[in-house]
């Protein structure tokens, strides 16, 4: 069973896909959880929810623009993932259990048309208020991002990855539970 030691909060990561990154190469960022993590007292962290950012920034000014027009020559899409294990800066598939959110974000410049989706992977270790959250017992989650088109010449990409979360204290059951299904995924 999952008990909360905090109340929620949020912490940031944000990468950027400069000026030039050519289509489907992939940049990747981490999130250090290692002051929140502790296997002695068998702490996780339980993660609510995962919003992703997507914002144009001009190079030369290093001021984020009013839209994302301009980061391409043309229709976009960029995927970003947050994985509680290191798979390299690699978008990897829906059914890697390393996998904790995914979002997306879909750019049809021509009909000014942008939609974006993002989903969470949760748990159901612990009581029902612990089991739409995503529990991690690493001490680092990682980011990545790549977008289908080159990013134009002058702008960057910045993809900042929001996760609500707090930490949480676990039986020990639910702690081993985690803990293998994570070595396991490691495999």
């Amino acid at each position: 069973m999952a008990k909360a030691k905090t109340s929620s909060f949020i912490l940031t990561e944000r990468i950027s896909l400069p000026a030039g990154t050519l289509a489907d190469a992939a940049i990747g960022g981490t999130v250090d959880l290692g002051s929140y993590v502790d296997v002695a007292d068998r702490q996780a962290i339980s993660i609510e929810s995962v919003d992703y950012v997507f914002q144009d920034v001009n190079v030369a000014t290093g001021v984020i623009s009013g839209g994302l027009a301009a980061t391409w020559a043309g229709n976009a899409s960029v995927d970003a993932q947050v994985t509680d294990l290191n798979r390299g800066t690699v978008i990897v598939f829906a059914n890697d259990r390393a996998l904790v959110s995914s979002g997306t974000l879909n750019v049809d410049i021509a009909n000014n048309i942008y939609s974006m989706d993002a989903d969470i992977y949760p748990d159901n270790y612990g009581p029902t208020s612990e089991q739409g959250t995503r529990l991690v017992v690493n001490d680092q989650l990682y980011l990545t991002a790549m977008s289908t088109v080159d990013v134009a010449a002058g702008h960057d990409l910045s993809i900042t990855a929001r996760i609500t979360c707090k930490v949480v204290s676990l039986n020990t059951k639910d702690w081993m539970a985690i803990a293998i299904q994570s070595t396991a995924a490691d495999n």
